[in-house]
């Protein structure tokens, strides 16, 4: 499947103060660190920032600087040490782990660089997993996920295992995966770092595709320079700090 959709055009008709009432995402001063006394590290330091709904957010930086310890506590995989999360309105930081896990299954998506297929299922049993998890019948699980590989044009492939399938087959499959059960936050990590540069150009083209949507917001950690126009809004992170959020029109919206 050939997606026909060009890297997005950065906008920025709406005003700061407008933004404010599209936050999907709302971050203010979360800290995170690991280890203590000597071996004691600052993952994160006093971030405050927003991701909007209706946007491909990327987050940028160097190896080791936040990026993916930052998107684990957005997804509530990590508990924050200080420090707000709100997504939709829930306090995630508030949240026990046993809440914290039902919300999480029910809310977000997650992609990931090495895809994480079970390798014994298909395809679509593969993509049906949370909705399996959810209570769903397997029979109408696998239907559901049939359904949601053939958008990604994988309709072919559903019965596949995850041997028989190419790199970017198997992330379209991982995917499918994360948006069957209709999310409202989408998280990636790394999602084209596995990637040759077109299959990465066309997985980027695809996430645009089917995962951008008005009421969801899609939040992806890259070091990967050559997907950044794909992005409706790039955070810049330095030693576990935020330094700047630029659009491509607006440039720099906070630092």
């Amino acid at each position: 499947m050939s997606v026909a959709m060009k890297p997005c055009p950065w906008h920025s008709e709406l005003e700061v103060n407008d933004l404010a009432d599209k936050a999907a995402v709302r971050i203010r001063g979360l800290s995170k660190h690991f280890g203590t006394g000597d071996r004691r590290v600052q993952a994160l330091e006093g971030i405050s920032w927003d991701v909007f709904r209706g946007e491909m957010t990327l987050i940028a930086g160097p190896s080791g600087c936040g990026k993916t310890t930052l998107l684990s506590v957005i997804a509530g995989i990590l508990n924050a040490d200080e420090g707000l999360v709100e997504i939709f309105g829930n306090d995630v930081t508030a949240m026990n782990d046993r809440q914290r896990t039902k919300f999480r299954a029910k809310n977000i998506g997650f992609v990931f660089q090495q895809y994480n297929l079970l390798p014994a299922l298909t395809a679509a049993e593969n993509a049906s997993i949370p909705l399996v998890i959810a209570g769903w019948s397997k029979d109408k699980a696998v239907s559901r996920a049939r359904e949601v590989l053939t958008s990604v044009g994988m309709g072919a492939k559903t019965e596949s295992m995850p041997n028989e399938l190419s790199g970017g087959q198997q992330q379209r499959v991982a995917i499918s995966r994360a948006l069957v059960h209709e999310p409202s936050l989408l998280v990636c990590d790394e999602p084209t770092a596995a990637l040759d540069a077109e299959t990465g150009h066309t997985v980027m083209e695809l996430l645009r595709e089917v995962a951008v949507r008005p009421d969801r917001a899609v939040v992806i950690v890259t070091h990967d320079n050559r997907v950044f126009n794909f992005g409706d809004r790039i955070a810049y992170m330095d030693d576990g700090h935020m330094i700047k959020v630029e659009t491509r029109n607006q440039g720099l919206l906070a630092s």
